[in-house]
């Protein structure tokens, strides 16, 4: 091994390329600092190679599918749907492909660094790629190396009987049988997907409920769905491990088998911090994750952490916000993440949320009044075919938005609104006072916004 032994000098070193690192890397540069990025694999990270990119590929061939038997009903005779899961992935992975070469192209003005990164001190690193090792000094260093599937001991990924949702999102041939291990976002997405291709899915969820962190009114409308789809769900209910015609599990009736060709184990992700040697530079976990202050500040002043790595919900909107926070602190720049981090789940329907709920409100002492609008009552809804689902819009007592919890098609696109409502401190007069346009789903924001304006003026 060839070890470069003199440290090199560098104005910003971040280590990670996935949305949070190639955020902050780009925007430093940008404030014309010289940036040096450090990537273990692929640019892009998990988001775009293996995750969110590649599942939303399938989720949408998934939904083409099964709409095809609503667009025959209204005038549209449809083929087959039968499925070719290997041209599938080769579509996918031609779009990865493509957005990848964009982040190459953003990042024209960093030098990328292929290798492993780890901390020597509080100022420098070294960088392991093949036969070769060199060091960087740092000015200021951003973490980003991102999170990876939680193994359960006897399911541990196999690439073959059980898989990861990597492993997956790569199937060139469809299973009869599914049981997904983990009923969190990830697990309901693809299982809903792969149940639309027409795979007979189960969903083993040890929590009893699934959906946890959204709204559970929200998470019925996707459970009756999920009936519809003809998916089993089984809640309080723990997998065993695989055998012969299907999976183990374990739950209030006592042991038994689910049939599964395949096994997929979703059941959350761990942040990726074993190999960067924290304790080189005097950084001690919290709860498996890097405690940071408001502006991404780690305990040691020259390093930042973002992303998966450090305590919120695994997102790569949130990395790439913290991302920009912290190239601008590491610029000298007033920074800090404050936003709302919306949450969204491509499920079916789309849930997605942002601020505080009606239960959360209540807790923090707000005295919401709350306001729903129906997708039923939608024209624009009812023409899609995708009536089921709500917009439900929350404010405090004197009628500022709190909140805003969307279930509902293209819910992951019209909690943008939501989003600004809440982080402007919107009143519901703004949103009520703001033309909606007709007809669109969006007006159900607008009614729901209608329905809490007048409950706040109600007379008592």
């Amino acid at each position: 091994m060839v070890v470069g032994e003199i440290a090199r000098p560098v104005d910003v070193l971040v280590v990670g390329g996935g949305p949070g690192g190639y955020t902050a890397a780009a925007r430093a540069a940008e404030l014309g600092r010289e940036v040096v990025l450090v990537e273990a694999g692929r640019l892009g990270g998990v988001c775009l190679n293996v995750g969110c990119i590649p599942s939303k590929a399938l989720i949408t061939l998934a939904e083409h599918r099964h709409r095809g038997h609503l667009m025959a009903e209204r005038g549209l005779p449809v083929p087959s749907g039968e499925v070719d899961l290997a041209a599938a992935v080769r579509a996918k992975d031609g779009v990865v492909d493509g957005l990848v070469a964009g982040v190459e192209a953003l990042l024209a003005k960093v030098e990328v660094v292929h290798g492993v990164a780890r901390l020597l001190d509080d100022r420098r690193v070294s960088v392991e790629s093949d036969d070769l090792v060199s060091h960087f000094q740092f000015g200021t260093c951003i973490l980003a190396t991102g999170s990876r599937p939680v193994v359960i001991p006897g399911l541990e990924p196999d690439g073959d009987r059980v898989l990861d949702s990597t492993g997956a999102l790569d199937l060139t041939e469809l299973p009869a049988t599914m049981a997904v291990v983990g009923g969190g976002y990830i697990g309901l997405e693809l299982g809903t997907a792969f149940a639309k291709l027409g795979t007979r899915v189960s969903v083993v969820e040890a929590l009893d409920r699934i959906g946890a962190g959204f709204d559970a009114e929200l998470v019925d409308v996707v459970r009756g769905r999920l009936d519809a789809l003809g998916v089993e769900v089984l809640t309080s209910t723990r997998a065993r491990g695989p055998v012969d015609g299907g999976l183990e599990v374990e739950g209030p009736d006592g042991v038994a088998v689910v049939p599964a060709e395949r096994v997929l184990v979703a059941v959350g992700r761990v942040p990726n911090t074993e190999e960067l040697q924290l304790e080189n530079a005097g950084i001690v976990l919290e709860a498996g994750r890097i405690p940071v202050d408001a502006q991404q500040r780690t305990s040691s002043k020259r390093i930042l952490a973002i992303g998966d790595l450090v305590p919120g919900p695994a997102l790569a909107h949130k990395a790439a916000t913290e991302g920009r926070v912290a190239a601008e602190v590491a610029c000298g720049l007033d920074a800090a993440m404050e936003a709302h981090v919306p949450a969204i789940a491509f499920t079916d329907p789309e849930m997605a949320a942002v601020g505080l709920d009606e239960a959360a409100a209540r807790e923090a002492g707000l005295a919401p009044i709350v306001g729903r609008a129906r997708f039923r009552a939608s024209g624009r809804a009812r023409t899609l075919g995708a009536e089921e689902g709500f917009v439900k819009v929350v404010a405090d007592a004197a009628g500022t938005v709190v909140g805003v919890q969307i279930v509902g098609p293209d819910a992951s696109d019209l909690i943008s609104a939501g989003a600004l409502a809440v982080e402007c401190a919107l009143h519901l007069d703004d949103v009520v006072g703001t033309i909606h346009p007709h007809p669109t789903l969006g007006e159900s924001l607008h009614e729901a916004a209608t329905a809490a304006l007048r409950r706040l003026r109600r007379p008592a």
